[in-house]
């Protein structure tokens, strides 16, 4: 990839020049200011994508602990009432489900739609009822598997569970199935999965993860996919094998673009 230098300019106020101040102070030069900063949201990409395997196989692998331990249909949204969600939990999961019935919703045909309304107003619809408060009564009547569900809750929710609120109620009686190496402590977990959250935020944002955030990050993934229902750690589980030429060249990568920042700081290029 290459800026040309007519374009210089007009890329400087499309990605702004406060955003490429930090590059274009360390190589004095805008141009290359501009082809390191493409460099870094490549790397972005690649951390999005080893995230969002990580993501999945954890979601997957906590629901499965979870409705085994509550041996009941529904468990997100009706638990068996010896258990109880904190309330950041429960509302995320009301939200979750409105948010999968909405995606439903925008699947039916008008005439499915229409149909609707002969469960969400049996008694006839309301005169004078307003279009949206009529979608919403509609949709409250979609059925929502858990999976649907589950699929719509973020990284937030299941790195939450695995906090000091559910030490007792989850980590012990069941999640700690999920990482069944002896040694592993939930705080450890929660660690691990703050620093994951946190990383895929700042990437969300576009925001780059380099130096000691991007060793932060792999440190965890590694600590993750190595350890997520293997009762012996080991960088030859399922998951660790299946990301693991993404790790490679997303090493590969970070080393050649801190390669080129050390070498602007050395003062051992020039732009």
């Amino acid at each position: 990839m290459s800026v040309y230098d007519d374009d210089v300019h007009h890329l400087t106020m499309l990605l702004s020049a406060e955003r490429l101040r930090a590059l274009t102070n360390l190589t004095g030069d805008y141009r290359v200011a501009i082809e390191l900063h493409q460099e870094t949201l490549r790397l972005g990409a690649d951390l999005m994508n080893l995230t969002a395997s990580i993501e999945i196989a954890l979601r997957n692998t906590v629901s499965e602990n979870l409705s085994q331990h509550f041996g009941v249909a529904d468990w997100l949204v009706k638990p068996p009432p010896s258990f109880r969600w904190r309330d950041r939990e429960s509302d995320n999961i009301l939200k979750a489900q409105d948010s999968a019935r909405r995606a439903e919703y925008a699947k039916l045909s008008q005439a499915e739609k229409r149909a609707l309304d002969d469960i969400a107003f049996p008694n006839g619809r309301p005169v004078g009822l307003e279009h949206s408060a009529r979608v919403k009564e509609r949709r409250k009547h979609i059925e929502i598997s858990d999976g649907k569900i589950i699929a719509e809750l973020t990284f937030y929710f299941w790195k939450r569970i695995y906090g000091p609120d559910y030490e007792h109620s989850l980590w012990r009686p069941t999640l700690k199935k999920t990482s069944p190496d002896k040694k592993v402590r939930r705080a450890e977990v929660a660690r691990h999965l703050e620093t994951l959250y946190q990383t895929r935020n700042r990437l969300a944002h576009h925001e780059p993860v380099l130096h000691q955030r991007f060793e932060a990050m792999m440190a965890s993934a590694r600590f993750v996919s190595e350890r997520l229902g293997m009762s012996i750690p080991t960088p030859d589980s399922p998951l660790a094998r299946l990301i693991a030429n993404d790790v490679a060249e997303t090493e590969a990568r970070a080393a050649a673009l801190h390669g080129n920042l050390q070498s602007f700081r050395a003062g051992t290029r020039h732009g």
